[in-house]
């Protein structure tokens, strides 16, 4: 028979699986999957699209965000010169995640999997922000002929000695409790973000709209939280073991790293990048976390440099 404390815990796990339910529905409706979908693997990988002639330009997104990051920071930028595809990395936006998507390898094979659909016989710049440097990173070094040149944005590269996260990531992650956990995501996350998004930007201010433009509310679905989660829960492993190949890069690289970044710690990563490959690095005195935003002209630039013919420069 089943208890007074055991049928409330149902109902209440009920109500808040409906809750979220019901914020996944709104949020869907807000952001919808507008774009093209790749099936890479078996998997459907979500890519934006803007631009329709010139050489192709993939930009792979950081933690907590998707594609939506660069379709009002970078692609108005390149869209009258470059085909720019912007990937939902696997388990964020729309894209579907396969076994395994923690790992930097089986997220570059689907980046991989979107250059040889869309851009077939051609080398692509590709473009990374943050944890999407270093699966830019990995791409390069697991399918060098897709990859004709590196725009990292404060990158991370290297492990820095412990997994330095929230404590609702573990229990996101956690194949135990994590279900659970991220079901209550929706109820309390969106209304705590402003924070985040603040500390991300220091020490300049949050662009106006940036929830809403970027879509960061289709962060707090519980499936989405928790593949986030398990993402950064294992970087730091996975990226002790991808920096000892950093010396067979040979495509040429631009990295923006921001002097002021307390998201990451640069000298933890950028730095250590410079002493391991032949990189052309910029650093930025006044920027933080988000280089594309208040220098989005300077990487534009820097992707028609590495875009160009060689001797057209």
């Amino acid at each position: 028979m089943l208890t007074a404390a055991a049928i409330t815990l149902a109902g209440l796990g009920a109500a808040v699986g409906l809750s979220s339910g019901a914020y996944t529905s709104r949020i869907h409706k807000a952001h919808p999957a507008s774009g093209r979908r790749i099936e890479v693997g078996g998997y459907g990988v979500h890519v934006l699209e803007a631009g329709t002639a010139g050489p192709p330009v993939l930009m792979i997104h950081g933690a907590s965000a998707n594609a939506r990051e660069f379709t009002w920071t970078l692609a108005p930028k390149l869209e009258q010169d470059f085909r720019v595809l912007m990937a939902d990395r696997p388990g964020h936006g729309h894209s579907r995640r396969p076994p395994g998507a923690e790992a930097l390898g089986v997220q570059a094979a689907q980046m991989a999997g979107v250059l040889e659909k869309l851009a077939p016989d051609e080398q692509a710049v590709v473009v990374g922000h943050s944890f999407g440097g270093a699966v830019a990173l990995r791409l390069a070094l697991d399918r060098p002929e897709l990859v004709k040149g590196l725009v990292l944005l404060a990158p991370v590269t290297h492990d820095w000695g412990g997994d330095g996260h929230a404590w609702y990531n573990r229990f996101a992650a956690s194949r135990l409790i994590g279900p659970a956990f991220s079901q209550v995501v929706p109820l309390v996350g969106p209304a705590q973000v402003g924070a985040g998004i603040g500390g991300v930007f220091d020490p300049s201010p949050a662009p106006e709209g940036y929830f809403e433009k970027s879509g960061i509310g289709l962060l707090f679905r519980p499936p989405a939280f928790r593949a986030n989660a398990r993402d950064v829960r294992v970087l730091d492993r996975e990226l002790a073991a991808q920096s000892k190949r950093y010396g067979e890069l040979a495509m040429p690289i631009t990295v923006f790293s921001g002097s002021k970044d307390t998201v990451i710690t640069p000298a933890k990563h950028t730095a250590r990048l410079k002493k391991q490959a032949d990189i052309d690095l910029v650093i930025l005195p006044e920027e933080g976390h988000m280089p594309h935003h208040n220098h989005g002209a300077d990487v534009a630039d820097a992707i028609r440099r590495l875009a160009s013919p060689p001797g057209s420069r």
